[in-house]
């Protein structure tokens, strides 16, 4: 088989990112290459002529999920003042709950942070999100620490307790907890 293009080559590692984004998010960094690269339609062989190591496809591909959430609509109000009711419910709804390989990261990954994975420069990316988040749910009286705290937590537990009527009450409680129109 013939070399590729840089620009086919670019195009491929950016497949295995936003492959990576999707399965760590869904899985943890535990996901053997094998599976990951056929995620991103690639053999696995040409993974080490992309990427140094599988922990340096980890910092992207954290970088990627914290990239692919900005674009997400719980993300996009910041601008007009933060997020609101609606936004809050899209991100406690079952729908979020279940799509764990293009939700949150700061939920996704949190276990896999504080087990060190990925080092000090992916600890520092997750950090960064996470006072994102907390500033996109601050408030006049609050800096949004304990309404991300609340929401993040919520949708860990609903996840952890999913296919159960206890993840339905878990959203729902954390949905009237954090109301604003109540």
């Amino acid at each position: 088989m013939g070399r590729v293009s840089q620009a086919q080559a670019q195009e491929n590692r950016q497949r295995v990112v936003r492959a990576a984004a999707e399965l760590f998010r869904e899985r943890g960094p535990q996901v053997g290459l094998v599976d990951l690269m056929k995620e991103a339609g690639l053999t696995h062989g040409g993974f080490y002529k992309q990427f140094a190591s599988k922990e340096a496809l980890f910092e992207e591909a954290v970088t990627q999920a914290f990239e692919d959430a900005a674009a997400q609509a719980y993300r996009q109000p910041a601008a007009a003042g933060g997020l609101g009711d609606e936004e809050i419910a899209a991100y406690l709804s079952v729908e979020h709950r279940d799509a764990v390989a293009d939700g949150c990261p700061v939920a996704a990954l949190a276990t896999d942070i504080a087990r060190g994975h990925g080092g000090s420069a992916v600890q520092d990316q997750y950090s960064d999100g996470v006072a994102q988040l907390a500033q996109l749910l601050a408030t006049d009286g609050d800096d949004g620490l304990s309404r991300m705290c609340t929401m993040v937590g919520a949708l860990i537990l609903a996840r952890a307790t999913r296919d159960t009527e206890l993840s339905q009450a878990i959203l729902t409680a954390a949905r009237a907890t954090l109301s604003t129109s109540g």
